[in-house]
């Protein structure tokens, strides 16, 4: 028995000799040998050297769940750039103002990965809003003041920001029809659309209440807008 024990013992000795990378770069066969290490020394040692190990290591655990983080943010931001440049390309495909709105009822809304969208535009001719407004239909006319109403909600803060972004509690039926009872989030794209002309509005709603929120960026949100707004401009024209 002693024999066996003695010559495992020489044979993983000659391939500690032969490649101690093997046991260096194993961090837990590093923490046992420390660990032991410590034991023999006894109580009434300190040895600095395992203390400053443990502080490197707990640094670089904490390096490297940052550049966790950093890359998951990193293919993120990726995605939703990709995302952005698909909806704006099929913006551009239209010929006609029909086909337009049938992109914002079916593909821009898949695309964006949103539960509900709809376009919002101030007139002062109630008989247009009246022939065209319908419930549930993207589509929406409103009264004029009703953009800044809408997005402001009493707040006197964020009027000017292009894109806003919260939770809600719910969608109003007025914008969202029969699915604003479910949505949790939204996101409001303010669009300008020319001189002389007055405001609209884009919004997107989403049923998950993370989907929208103040602390996510507005920067790919902002640049879909401007390309947004610019088409509308084209149809108005």
């Amino acid at each position: 028995m002693s024999s066996t024990t003695a010559e495992l013992d020489d044979s993983l000795r000659k391939k500690i000799i032969e490649k101690p990378d093997m046991v260096l770069d194993d961090p837990n066969v590093m923490r046992a040998l420390v660990a032991a290490n410590e034991r023999a020394m006894g109580t009434n040692i300190v040895d600095l050297r395992g203390i400053a190990m443990e502080r490197l290591e707990t640094r670089l655990d904490r390096l490297e769940d940052t550049h966790r983080s950093v890359i998951a943010a990193a293919y993120e931001n990726l995605a939703g750039t990709n995302q952005i440049h698909r909806a704006v390309l099929r913006l551009l495909d239209p010929e006609s103002f029909a086909v337009f709105m049938e992109i914002l009822r079916g593909d821009l809304r898949d695309i964006l990965r949103v539960d509900a969208l709809a376009l919002i535009l101030e007139t002062t001719q109630e008989e247009a809003g009246a022939a065209v407004e319908r419930v549930g239909d993207v589509l929406k006319f409103t009264e004029a003041g009703f953009v800044d109403s809408y997005v402001a909600q009493g707040r006197s803060y964020g009027g000017d920001r292009p894109v806003i972004l919260r939770q809600i509690q719910a969608g109003p039926s007025r914008i969202y029809g029969d699915r604003g009872a479910d949505l949790r989030s939204e996101a409001c794209l303010r669009l300008d659309l020319g001189a002389g002309r007055l405001p609209g509005l884009l919004v997107f709603g989403a049923e998950d209440p993370h989907q929208f929120t103040p602390q996510h960026g507005t920067d790919l949100l902002t640049f879909f807008g401007g390309v947004f707004e610019r088409c509308m401009r084209r149809w108005l024209s």
